[in-house]
């Protein structure tokens, strides 16, 4: 997100072509990359660089973009494009990594190369290594024709940084471009970071080339990228920062913008700072002031609040006595039920000689004709639950002496006693 609401900016890119210069000026903004023009230099090798220079900057300035300096496209053809893994390699220590095996990557002499290079992700790098007399050459003919050049790269890096500069692009896919040069693929999968390559081939073929190198499923249909590689160029000149800096120009021979273009930032910047300044020293005293007003009112409203405290204190202290009070009218009426139960249970002849209660239990002791009975008696009701014998049942001339231990059960509300 960052990222996007940085891409501002307008760009001039040039395609270079075996006999004609695509040129292309394009607005970035965060919603994307707006043409707002362009144009065909023909014939350019062959006419003097003054002649068509001219005919460039009418381009240009007809779109409002002569202050920009220029991204220029090398031909795929004059250029070997290398992915190369060095993963764990920190930034401090790339430059020296790919300088170790830059000589590894093509035909040319150790002093015959001009190589320009970006990281892909955190393991891999894009290299793109051109031969230094094709460099040079196309150096002094912009050079001649004066125009300002502030990158000469590649198709491959600057269709993956204008893919990326306001939004992400599939993980997996596969696009044709029909260039000056023949039919270009460009291509991204998860097993082949950037894939490159121009075909004399129809596209059908080169297609499914691409697929097996890219490790794409045989069915994959090309994507419509939307933009022509003049246009990929255009943004990297816009928004160099957010492009890939894979730029074949030595720094010294890099050509910048005009400072003028930053002037509207510059003024919309400063009074941004100073509003900004403005709500950083207003807003203690907007605090100051919302905090009196706030103490104020508290100090209002703490005798109502302090009453309201006391009556909520009151409250909850006489519901708790009043629930008090109901729990031991309900144990009074439990028992009074429980031994009215009981009176009807140990009818005569059989009696009960003592009874102890508790409020989980209550000891049953007596004589009747037949004790053993009695658990079941007990246990049917809803009062009392697990009788059992503390004693053994003991035998006399005139029955039977028991001593009987129940739990206390809460019998639903209403429930008569046995009779």
């Amino acid at each position: 997100m960052l990222r996007k609401w940085l891409a501002f900016g307008t760009g001039v890119g040039v395609e270079i072509g075996p006999e004609h210069l695509t040129v292309s000026v394009v607005r970035v903004r965060p919603s994307g990359g707006v043409l707002r023009g362009s144009g065909v230099i023909e014939n350019f090798r062959q006419r003097p660089a003054a002649e068509w220079g001219r005919e460039f900057s009418d381009i240009v300035k007809k779109h409002g973009a002569a202050h920009v300096a220029v991204a220029v496209l090398v031909p795929r053809g004059e250029v070997i494009v290398r992915t190369l893994p060095f993963p764990g390699v920190k930034d401090d220590e790339l430059s020296a990594a790919v300088g170790f095996q830059l000589d590894s990557l093509h035909p040319y002499g150790e002093e015959e190369a001009r190589a320009g290079w970006a990281r892909l992700d955190a393991s891999n790098v894009l290299i793109g290594v051109a031969k230094r007399d094709a460099v040079d050459h196309y150096t002094a003919l912009f050079a001649e024709a004066g125009i300002k050049v502030s990158t000469l790269t590649f198709s491959a890096a600057a269709l993956r940084g204008a893919l990326r500069m306001v939004d992400s692009p599939p993980r997996n896919f596969l696009a044709g471009l029909a260039t000056s040069e023949g039919f270009e693929v460009y291509g991204e999968s998860e097993a082949k970071p950037v894939f490159s390559a121009v075909f004399d081939m129809p596209p059908e073929r080169a297609f499914a080339f691409a697929n097996a190198e890219l490790r794409l499923p045989a069915e994959t249909q090309p994507s419509d990228l939307g933009i022509s590689l003049s246009h990929a160029a255009a943004m990297t000149s816009a928004c160099p920062s957010l492009a890939m800096d894979a730029n074949l120009l030595p720094e010294a021979e890099r050509r910048t913008s005009s400072k003028l273009r930053y002037a509207p930032t510059a003024v919309l910047a400063t009074i941004l700072a100073g509003l900004c300044t403005a709500i950083v020293f207003h807003e203690p005293y907007d605090e100051k002031v919302y905090r009196d007003a706030l103490e104020a009112e508290l100090k209002r409203v703490e005798p109502i609040s302090s009453r309201v405290g006391n009556l909520d204190r009151n409250f909850e202290t006489t519901k708790k006595r009043i629930e008090q009070l109901d729990e031991f009218r309900r144990r009074t009426r439990a028992d009074l039920d429980l031994i009215l139960e009981l009176t009807g249970t140990f009818a005569a002849p059989g009696f009960l000689s003592a009874l102890d209660t508790t409020r989980d239990t209550v000891t049953m002791t007596g004589y009747t004709d037949q004790a053993a009975p009695m658990l079941r008696v007990l246990d049917g009701s809803p009062r009392l639950a697990g009788s059992e014998f503390t004693v053994p049942i003991g035998r006399t001339t005139s029955g039977e002496s028991f001593r009987i231990r129940s739990q206390r059960e809460m019998p639903p509300q209403g429930a008569p006693p046995k009779p």
